[in-house]
């Protein structure tokens, strides 16, 4: 493994900021971008929350339950508590940890039983979002040695609360909006595809947009997601799915 050193080396950046002119803008706007996002309040937490859930999730590697459950044939055989930071309630902290260290283990059951404790499935989803970004942007921090900026401030205000009016059950574990039941309230979600992987935080439309506005930087346009030959990145896209192969397979993932 190259250790940061070596890359800040190689790459002569120590901060994000300083990749300017080695990676693409659009990439460190969209991280630049997601982060001031996740400080405003969301759907259903706070800013004060969603930066909190940030730090959890970055706290979650250092867990050792979560190592110790990681190690088990199954996470249900091992019990204890979370080396938290104790800012957010037990069941936010269980959800971070779980699907910050070991995704490839979630069930159906599961999420039913946060939901019959007191979760609401809108919470879970926007959670999800959170994690998903946070792991995705540190990510990138490990790939190229560089570190950021702390977060910034929580901005104050209230969730909006919002929930779509077309978002029913089928195919998931929480309820989705499919491109049918779209409402003008809900606003702009799929554009020129609707695939399920791009249902899946539907119940949460400010989470699902701000999710894929960051992913696209790191992957693909989703207007070019059906192009096998599209050349809008330095490599081909066979050498994008390679890679995108491998590490879904790496972290268990159903997708």
């Amino acid at each position: 493994m190259t250790d940061s050193s070596s890359l800040q080396a190689v790459l002569g950046a120590e901060m994000l900021e300083d990749l300017r002119g080695i990676a693409r803008d659009d990439l460190l706007d969209a991280h630049i971008r997601a982060r001031n996002w996740i400080a405003t309040p969301g759907t259903w937490l706070t800013g004060a929350e969603r930066v909190a859930v940030v730090e959890e999730t970055l706290q979650a590697a250092s867990c050792k339950l979560c190592r110790d459950r990681k190690d088990a044939l199954t996470p249900y055989a091992v019990e204890g508590d979370h080396d938290s930071l104790g800012t957010l309630d037990d069941l936010r902290v269980e959800v971070i940890h779980r699907i910050a260290t070991d995704s490839g283990r979630l069930t159906g059951a599961w999420v039913d039983d946060l939901k019959a404790n007191g979760l609401s499935d809108g919470d879970y989803v926007e959670i999800v979002s959170l994690v998903a970004m946070t792991k995705m942007m540190d990510a990138f921090l490990w790939a190229t040695g560089t570190t950021a900026a702390g977060m910034p401030a929580p901005k104050d205000g209230a969730p909006t609360g919002y929930r779509p009016p077309g978002a029913k059950m089928s195919s998931a574990w929480v309820p989705l909006v499919a491109p049918e039941d779209l409402t003008e309230s809900d606003g702009e979600l799929y554009g020129g595809t609707a695939g399920f992987v791009l249902q899946a935080l539907s119940l949460v439309p400010d989470s699902q947009r701000a999710f894929w506005a960051l992913g696209q930087s790191h992957y693909i346009p989703m207007t070019e997601i059906r192009d096998p030959d599209t050349k809008v990145r330095a490599i081909s896209r066979a050498q994008i799915e390679i890679l995108a192969g491998r590490t879904s397979a790496l972290h268990g993932c159903m997708y």
